[in-house]
Parts: C-alpha cells; sequence; structure tokens
C-alpha cells in the first residue's frame, strides 16, 4: 500500500505544534472544500487533509505514526515494519479491542493498517484500547456581525455578506434576518462555518440594530418621546401615534403629566409574544414671545396657580 507522509499532506514540519497544524488544516480545508473548490481533485485532497489531521491532531495517533521515523516518503510501498504490533501496544497502554475508529472508512488502507479496519495488522478489526469512538471532527464555527435598520429587523431582511476564512479566501452567502429579530441577538446558520472530516461548523452572526433618530429598542418594546401641548396634557386629546407598523390613534388622558409613559401593546417587534410601543409624553410649552402671549400666560399664572415643587425635600 502507499504511504503517507501527513506532514508534507499539510505542509508543516515534523515537529510542528498543534496550534500550526489546526491552522494548515483550516486553510487546506477550506481550499480544498468540495462545496467551495474548483479543483478537479478537491474531493479527494479534502478527503487526504482530514486524514492527516486526525493522526497528526491526535496525541496519541501522531505518536504511533512518528514511531515509523521520518526516512519514509509519500509513494513509496509500505508494509508496517518488523515489531510495529508491540511498539503500537506499548504506545496505547496495552493490548487491543475491536473498538476500531468512526468513520475510518473514509481514510485510506494505509491509516487503517496502523489505526484500525480490515487491513490492520493487529487483530481483525482493531484499534487502540480503551480508546472511545469518536466521529471525524467537525469544522470549527465561524463568527460574524452585520447591522440592520429598525425598520428592517421589524420586517426582517435578506442580505448578502462577504466571508472570509482568515486565510486570504473569501465567499459570499445570502442569508434571512427574521422579522424581530433584537438588538444583539445571535442566529446560528448550520454548515456554514469552517469545514472539516466530519462536517462544517455553524455560521453565529450577530445582529445590531441601527440607531434611529425618533425610536429606541429594548428587548422588543420600541420607545418613542411624544411632543404634547400644555392644552393637550390638561384637557386630554385624541392624537395620532407613529408606529413601525402604522400610524394608530392614542387617546391622552385629562390631567397627563410630562414624562408619563403610556403603553400601546403588540406594536413593538414582532414575537411570541410581541414587544409593545412605550410612548412618553413629552410636554411642549408655547414661548412668549409677544405681549399677548405674556398676558396670557399671567392670567393663567392668576387663575390656575400651582407650586409643583411643593413636595420637593433634601
Amino acid at each position: 500500500m502507499e504511504y503517507k507522509d501527513y506532514y508534507k499532506i499539510l505542509g508543516v514540519d515534523r515537529d510542528a505544534d498543534k496550534d500550526a497544524i489546526k491552522r494548515s488544516y483550516r486553510r487546506l480545508a477550506r481550499k480544498y472544500h468540495p462545496d467551495v473548490s474548483k479543483e478537479a481533485d478537491a474531493e479527494a485532497r479534502f478527503k487526504e487533509i482530514g486524514e492527516a489531521y486526525e493522526v497528526l491532531s491526535d496525541p496519541e495517533k501522531r505518536s504511533a505514526y512518528d514511531q515509523l521515523g521520518a526516512n519514509w516518503r509519500q509513494g513509496q510501498d509500505f508494509r508496517p515494519p518488523p515489531g510495529w504490533q508491540q511498539q503500537r501496544r506499548h504506545a496505547a497502554g496495552g493490548g487491543f479491542d475491536g473498538g476500531g475508529f468512526d468513520g475510518a472508512a473514509d481514510f485510506s488502507d494505509f491509516f487503517d493498517s496502523l489505526f484500525g479496519g480490515g487491513g490492520s495488522p493487529f487483530e481483525r478489526g482493531g484499534g487502540f484500547h480503551g480508546r472511545s469512538r469518536r466521529a471525524p471532527p467537525r469544522g470549527g464555527d465561524h463568527r460574524a456581525a452585520i447591522t440592520v435598520s429598525l425598520r428592517e429587523a421589524y420586517e426582517g431582511v435578506s442580505r448578502t455578506l462577504n466571508l472570509s476564512d482568515g486565510q486570504g479566501a473569501t465567499r459570499k452567502l445570502r442569508v434571512k434576518i427574521p422579522a424581530g429579530v433584537t438588538d444583539g441577538q445571535t442566529i446560528r446558520l448550520a454548515g456554514q462555518g469552517q469545514p472539516g472530516p466530519g462536517g462544517s461548523g455553524d455560521l453565529l452572526l450577530t445582529v445590531s440594530i441601527a440607531p434611529h433618530p425618533h425610536l429606541h429598542v429594548d428587548g422588543r418594546d420600541v420607545h418613542l418621546d411624544l411632543p404634547i401641548t400644555p392644552w393637550e396634557a390638561a384637557l386630554g386629546a385624541q392624537l395620532k401615534v407613529p408606529t413601525l407598523g402604522g400610524w394608530v390613534d392614542m387617546r391622552i388622558p385629562a390631567g397627563a403629566q410630562s414624562g408619563q409613559k403610556l403603553r400601546l401593546k403588540g406594536r413593538g417587534l414582532p414575537g411570541k409574544p410581541p414587544g409593545s410601543q412605550v410612548v412618553t409624553l413629552k410636554l411642549v410649552t408655547p414661548r412668549a414671545e409677544t405681549d399677548e402671549a405674556r398676558a396670557f400666560y399671567e392670567r393663567m399664572r392668576e387663575e390656575l396657580p400651582l407650586n409643583p415643587r411643593e413636595t420637593l425635600t433634601l
């Protein structure tokens, strides 16, 4: 069978540390992933890269593989050297069971001859003694961020993202931001992360809502400061109020005060349950810019005496 130089496959030195091995694997896995690569041998290279990473990222497998020495070369005909079975048992801390390696059927005969499978020089179906079965490693999750307007958060929107693998390669991905997304919410897109032998990781997309000139959000609630006149506050009024879903009628109770909050249920961001629109009243007083206006305010002072600070204490 053909000898596999796993170090050469991953493009790393034999003394490379685990971080260098991981970086090289991620770069090559992205380059040759069958879903994105246009290379003719992408699928075969992707499996070969995954096999190399499976061995070199596992301290026990790497130690056993390194016992073969550095004299073998990629492509040479390989047979396990004399005494390999005993060396493997010593490295594994004892005999072998029938556990094997889940997913080894996707790897080469060379891998099977060393770590289990039908071609093993050990017992049939061999593998590491006491090692638990595990699937090939899944690719890592990828994190990204996006900013949407408050209107887009209310209605939902589709966007095209340019995602980088950290090694200079980019790809485009069309994503749908659902209606009712909240500020700071993270959306998980399965299978859109880093590729790996056991499948791709996920994309974790964090959404920010851009500031709005008149509204601000708190969870699913939307807040609005509503200016009103003194006579609307004193006498009460029926006013048109803007919401993300359109204009609605809202009743201002007689005797309303500046800073008072009124709630429009279900008029915030969609959800289960939907948020509300919280309206805070802000009293706006006309300027006394004419003699008539000043006389009017003086008459109010005489006829409507009020000391709003009479209960103020320190």
